[in-house]
């Protein structure tokens, strides 16, 4: 999640204990795109979404609003810049997510948010004109070759015909949108640590949402969704939204930024893993051709340059 100083390293923390902790925090993440798949049925994207971030507002809250005290001057400041992030970092990318989750297996999901670190260039050029080496252009080359073997299903004449499953196409097109919001985030008010920053853009997030999930609900009433429905939005919003976040932050404090970078790479194996085991999903030939070409573009992207453009990410964390 938002990291208060990624790059300071804590002496006194086990880089141990601190690598499962990024770990167990991608985990989080990778259960949160199982879910939103596994709850298609039960829930309408915007209505899973406000849940999500209403119970994490209200969950932060008694930790945040004391460390806000001094600090309205700086939130007034920067009112638009945390009202953009909140609209592309918690509303809309989250929306898209939980949207093209109704439409497309979540292996598929998983597998093309792997080829963020591409785009996330590409957001960089196009907003502060980070201009890209040809290492790294190849590099989002090849994720985009990746990208279209997942997307073709193993069928390359679909291309042809530009015939491309909704859901894979909201996820690809999700991606775009989370870069943006990690560009703005290097632009974040400093007086806001990272549990004060997060309550601020969740609180935000859940009252742009709000009309969406008023007019989803009108047009589709909500019903009850049971026991287990209830636990699996718990679990997106304590555990996708505030346990990853505490798990990411300390992580980051002991190893670094960059370092902890790489744990990132383990969300399309941890939800894979989840999607096989729980949702009955299947993994094909060209899963593992895509994925291993996606993380070839990742690593030739991102070996030009030690990760500048990785660093944003870090940061901002919620990948899920």
């Amino acid at each position: 999640m938002i990291c208060q100083n990624p790059g300071m390293k804590n002496p006194g923390g086990s880089r141990g204990t601190a690598f499962l902790l990024l770990a167990l925090a991608t985990l989080f993440w990778a259960g949160n795109w199982v879910l939103g798949r596994a709850l298609r049925d039960v829930f309408e994207p915007a209505a899973l979404n406000f849940w999500r971030w209403l119970i994490a507002t209200l969950a932060l809250a008694p930790f945040a609003v004391p460390r806000l005290r001094g600090h309205l001057g700086a939130i007034r400041r920067s009112a638009g810049l945390l009202l953009a992030l909140s609209f592309f970092g918690v509303a809309l990318f989250q929306w898209m997510i939980y949207e093209g989750l109704k439409t497309t297996t979540a292996v598929n999901a998983v597998l093309i948010n792997s080829s963020f670190p591409a785009f996330m260039l590409l957001c960089s050029w196009a907003i502060d004109r980070e201009r890209g080496t040809r290492r790294q252009i190849a590099g989002m080359l090849i994720s985009l070759a990746g990208i279209l073997v997942i997307m073709a299903r193993g069928d390359p004449a679909s291309l042809m015909r530009l015939e491309f499953h909704a859901g894979d196409a909201l996820i690809l097109l999700a991606m775009p949108v989370w870069g943006v919001y990690s560009v703005l985030l290097k632009r974040r008010p400093p007086e806001l640590d990272g549990i004060a920053f997060l309550f601020v853009i969740s609180l935000a997030g859940t009252l742009l949402i709000l009309p969406a999930f008023a007019l989803e609900a009108w047009h589709s009433p909500p019903r009850w969704p049971g026991p287990q429905g209830v636990a699996a939005v718990l679990y997106v919003a304590l555990g996708a939204s505030v346990a990853a976040f505490i798990c990411w932050n300390r992580g980051v404090a002991v190893v670094g930024a960059n370092a902890a970078g790489f744990t990132l790479h383990l969300l399309p194996a941890f939800g894979t893993l989840l999607a096989l085991a729980f949702l009955g999903e299947s993994f094909h030939l060209f899963h593992a051709a895509g994925i291993a070409t996606i993380l070839a573009g990742v690593a030739v992207a991102t070996g030009a340059v030690r990760p500048r453009a990785v660093s944003p990410r870090l940061d901002s964390g919620k990948s899920g």
